[in-house]
């Protein structure tokens, strides 16, 4: 900027002062400060948002009653974040959680476009649970979900295994694949 600077002052007439806001350089530049601050505001908002999900995500399922909540928008990342703070053993219960909302179509999975976001979203096993659990539920209507605990091991231990079982199960319906 200061070279800049420079060259204005160098090509202005004898005794005309600077003006800051007349000069576009610096006023781009101010406008490209101020466009990255709000990125990081934005950033540090939405940092702050998937915290207090991930808290309150973490309190439901001490409380044995995560099953009983709807996911919402932007949940994918609250899951990112209990594995990043408690590991495993956390991701294990929000992975059949998100899944099985995901093959119900509970919450904000009730929007088509917000299940097919998940599938940029969520990991392999996580959508190959969801699958499992979505054709298990097509044969057998009336089985709960600790009926089907099996169907998060096999997603989980045997991910194309269980792919291509409920590729299979999909086929095997009256309509087919």
């Amino acid at each position: 900027m200061g070279a800049h600077r420079a060259q204005l002052l160098t090509a202005a007439p004898q005794g005309t002062a600077y003006d800051p806001g007349a000069d576009a350089v610096v006023q781009a530049e101010l406008a490209a400060d101020a466009a990255a601050a709000a990125v990081r505001e934005a950033g540090l908002r939405e940092a702050a948002r998937i915290a207090a999900r991930a808290d309150e995500l973490q309190a439901l399922r001490e409380l044995g009653t995560l099953e009983q909540t709807e996911p919402r928008d932007g949940d994918e990342a609250v899951r990112g974040e209990l594995t990043r703070r408690a590991g495993g053993y956390v991701q294990a219960d929000v992975d059949g959680w998100l899944a099985h909302a995901l093959a119900a179509h509970l919450g904000h999975y009730r929007d088509p476009a917000a299940r097919e976001a998940a599938a940029g979203l969520l990991t392999p096993p996580v959508l190959v649970h969801a699958a499992l659990l979505a054709e298990l539920a097509r044969l057998v209507p009336g089985a709960d979900v600790g009926q089907l605990a099996f169907a998060a091991r096999l997603a989980t231990n045997e991910t194309e295994a269980a792919g291509a079982l409920a590729a299979f199960l999909t086929c095997a319906r009256p309509e087919g694949c």
